[in-house]
């Protein structure tokens, strides 16, 4: 599946009103750790097909950053039927992240 890029516009229909669970990535092109973990979100998204992989440039969408409440980045929060279900501060290896997505 390939990653989806959330803006505040296409929000709610990707993630609200999706019914599965959704990975977001927040990151910016600035952030040493964001490009370290980008590799791994990619190489996911190709993998998990019943995972919606998703990432938000929080330079681009600071909304959606502000409604998560994100300070530091990368940020990845794992959302199940348009509920936060868990999220993880820091860049992490494939296998946490595999385990957050479950």
């Amino acid at each position: 599946m390939s990653i989806v890029h959330l803006t505040k516009e296409n929000f709610t229909k990707e993630i609200t009103e999706y019914k599965g669970k959704s990975l977001i990535d927040f990151w910016a092109s600035w952030c040493g750790p964001c490009r370290m973990i980008a590799p791994v979100i990619e190489e996911i998204a190709k993998e998990q097909s019943a995972v919606k992989i998703c990432k938000v440039n929080v330079d681009d969408e600071p909304e959606l950053a502000q409604m998560f409440g994100i300070s530091s980045i990368p940020t990845l929060v794992v959302i199940q039927d348009g509920k936060l279900v868990d999220h993880a501060v820091g860049a992490r290896p494939k296998e946490d992240i595999l385990a957050m997505i479950g």
